[in-house]
């Protein structure tokens, strides 16, 4: 099925009773024409239960409640059952307030489209909703927007082994922001994790790490600002394009933000490109680091013999010698094979044809450590000649 066609029909068949009243209810929802739909479908609610409010509550003989009101109510009723059903594995799935859903349930059962309803014995008055939501997104949160709490709705963009990413626009700010949840199976050693790293990343003040605002201990999730994309997509569409001075400008920032990590006696262990965010502005593209889930302490002891394995550029003799022996020249091997990946568009490392660029990478990813870069200033200094 084509849901915009889809959702173009429901659309057609309720605008002859279109009305936005209650639209700001359903702001939550991006696409313009489903808030309309929501709106309306709210305000035949509204209108129609509350003449059946006249009727209600019933004695034991029950009553009769009007033809036109009870086809606008099954209208309204199947447009919203129907809709949720159709939309309920797309981007624009959402639930039914589990109040009204009784209501809707009980109104099927004695609804009639011709010669009024019969309303059934002992039926206690309908709650008329005017300032809460009867349709609300299936993945939403509740924000502080402007002096109000709303809710917002949620599009995933990404998911990992520990949370779920979503993006939503705040409309008093008119911007995007991100919301990492942590997935509700996790272990409390896990939580622990995904709860250090938004502290960490809170803690940090640089224009080169991705601002986080607000952490939900209720729901395990937390705000950050947006960023367009990550570094392995921005080389993998623009590689082709890149000029070297474009490339070491990426790089100067993303060894500026390391530099400061371990300026505060930190480790952050797990650096590839997928950890390596940036963000567009009309003159400059600006490198932010993010995911801080396995950030160490340096010369701490805190990590467990069996923390996993992983980072993508790490060094490979950390498979052996276990992830809690992590250092600093473990730090700055994953870094020269980003730098390397940036300068290059390249993660294979056999046959480096650029002179200067293949002895860059000997040193840094020497198996002798005393060899390697030693901090990010030697690495910084030996970019300069790439």
């Amino acid at each position: 099925m084509n849901i915009d066609n889809y959702l173009e029909s429901q659309y057609r068949e309720i605008y002859p009773h279109l009305n936005i009243e209650y639209i700001d209810l359903y702001k939550c929802f991006e696409l313009q024409k489903l808030q309309e739909i929501f709106a309306t479908i709210h305000h035949l609610c509204v209108e129609n239960y509350k003449l059946m409010n006249q009727r209600l509550p019933t004695g034991k003989f029950g009553d009769h409640f009007w033809a036109e009101p009870s086809r606008k109510l099954i209208l309204a009723i199947n447009t919203a059952l129907g809709m949720q059903r159709t939309l309920k594995n797309t981007e624009y799935a959402f639930e039914i307030d589990d109040y009204y859903r009784e209501v809707f349930v009980k109104s099927e059962e004695f609804l009639s489209a011709s010669h009024g309803s019969q309303i059934p014995p002992n039926m206690k008055k309908i709650e008329i909703y005017y300032t809460m939501p009867i349709m609300l997104p299936t993945n939403a949160t509740k924000i502080n927007s402007g002096i109000l709490e709303k809710k917002v709705a949620l599009k995933l963009i990404g998911e990992g082994s520990y949370a779920q990413v979503f993006s939503f626009f705040d409309d008093y700010y008119k911007r995007k922001y991100v919301l990492k949840r942590a997935k509700k199976n996790l272990r409390e050693k896990e939580i622990k994790r995904f709860k250090q790293e938004f502290y960490e990343m809170n803690s940090l003040s640089s224009p080169y790490i991705v601002e986080v605002y607000r952490y939900e201990d209720d729901t395990n999730e937390y705000i950050m600002e947006y960023m367009d994309c990550t570094l392995d997509k921005y080389i993998e569409k623009n590689n082709a394009s890149l000029t070297n001075n474009d490339r070491k400008l990426i790089v100067n920032q993303i060894l500026r933000a390391f530099k400061y990590i371990h300026s505060k006696k930190l480790l952050h262990r797990d650096i590839s490109p997928k950890n390596i965010l940036l963000k567009k502005y009309d003159d400059v593209n600006v490198i932010k680091v993010s995911d801080f889930g396995l950030v160490k302490v340096q010369d701490s002891h805190l990590t467990t013999i069996n923390t996993e394995f992983k980072g993508c550029f790490n060094d490979p003799s950390l498979v052996t010698e276990g992830f809690q022996s992590y250092g600093i020249l473990h730090e700055t091997f994953a870094l020269t094979r980003l730098v390397y990946f940036v300068m290059s568009g390249k993660t294979r490392m056999d046959n480096i044809k650029d002179v200067n660029l293949s002895s860059f990478v000997k040193k840094g990813l020497s198996a002798n450590l005393s060899e390697r870069y030693q901090n990010v200033d030697e690495i910084i200094s030996a970019v300069r000649v790439l």
